[in-house]
């Protein structure tokens, strides 16, 4: 596949861009000097965050280091916007980067799917992505292209790690929203636990309802329903909620349990040295690696549009993190795992 050529090609993750902290805002920020979209002909590159924003250190942070790897390498600037408390500015911030000539503008999150193709419509001559979004459920649009991704693929792998690790047999998933995104992670975090051990308890439990996305930015709430599978005996919890993720981090520590992390390589973007020795590996979505080559076709001229782009384990697009060793001694065995979903022994399902 082109793309996972390139996607190879563009294996580089920015820690330093992922832990950036700043607070989301609906108000534009500007990276590389702010200037309105189009000036001189650079790069303008508009980025509309999922809940959570900038400084999440997971999902939407991972966007950013792939925008900042691509202003490194193309020069530009970024203008970013992030949704109102209940989100549902997303039509108007996306309709304000396309007025204020931004090109191209890169839609963060699969909600975005209600409103990005009437946008898109409205503006032909500006190209779109969405990060989770297929282009088919926004209406298929020729100017968008979808950045999807095989997460249940990369959450076998943490399920593996999980089984492998597991001192109590009893482990546990912490979903944001209750969503078929999430349940993709969930499903493969289950099948690779259980390929493991058939007889593992698994807790699962989400923070919020689909259509309800503050599971997405809830710590607290993280940390409550993450407590309580630590408490009732799970000694490693798997989330895929966003910036709730600390919270499970928290909970971890408060337990001497061990946690995963997702989206980012979490043991690099948290800034408490007592969260960073409870994560005990991620599952690396490749956000920043597709958002990056994405730019770059961009900049190429080669986009093609109206597309989907899937990134999987044999792309490199979804896998494990190794930082801090804490897998080190199974990773053999997860190797198998992942060699055998790459060549099709294994079938990793979609929905739980």
């Amino acid at each position: 596949m082109r793309r996972a050529r390139r996607m190879k090609a563009a294996a580089m993750l920015l820690a330093g861009s992922m832990a950036l902290a700043a607070c989301a805002s609906d108000e534009p920020e500007s990276g590389s000097g702010g200037g309105g979209g189009g000036e001189g002909g650079d790069l303008q590159i508009g980025l509309a965050f999922d809940t959570g924003g900038r400084g999440d250190r997971s999902f939407n942070d991972s966007a950013v280091a792939g925008v900042e790897a691509a202003i490194q390498e193309h020069g530009g600037e970024v203008t970013e916007l992030s949704p109102n408390a209940d989100a549902s500015n997303r039509a108007d911030l996306l309709t304000q980067l396309a007025d204020q000539g931004f090109n191209p503008i890169i839609a963060v999150g699969f909600a975005y799917s209600d409103v990005i193709g009437e946008v898109a419509e409205q503006y032909p001559d500006v190209t779109f992505a969405q990060v989770d979004g297929a282009v088919a459920d926004a209406g298929s649009p020729g100017n968008l292209t979808g950045l999807l991704f095989a997460e249940e693929q990369g959450s076998f792998l943490a399920g593996v790690a999980a089984a492998l690790k597991s001192e109590t047999g009893h482990i546990g998933f912490v979903g944001g929203v209750e969503t078929p995104l999430i349940q993709k992670f969930e499903a493969g975090y289950v099948a690779g636990a259980q390929a493991v051990n058939s007889g593992i308890t698994i807790d699962r439990q989400y923070i919020s309802p689909a259509g309800d996305f503050s599971g997405f930015n809830d710590p607290a709430r993280g940390q409550i329903v993450a407590q309580g599978m630590y408490d009732a005996g799970a000694d490693i919890v798997y989330h895929a909620a966003g910036g709730s993720g600390i919270g499970v981090f928290q909970a971890a520590a408060a337990s001497g349990g061990r946690a995963i992390g997702v989206d980012s390589d979490q043991y690099q973007t948290v800034d408490d040295p007592a969260l960073q020795a409870v994560i005990m590996t991620s599952m690396l979505k490749r956000v920043d690696n597709a958002v990056e080559a994405f730019i770059g076709e961009f900049v190429d001229g080669s986009v093609a549009g109206g597309e989907d782009e899937r990134f999987d384990l044999e792309s490199e697009g979804v896998g494990l993190a190794t930082t801090g060793g804490f897998i080190d001694d199974i990773q053999g065995e997860i190797d198998d795992y992942r060699q055998q979903i790459i060549g099709g022994e294994i079938e990793v399902p979609t929905t739980p």
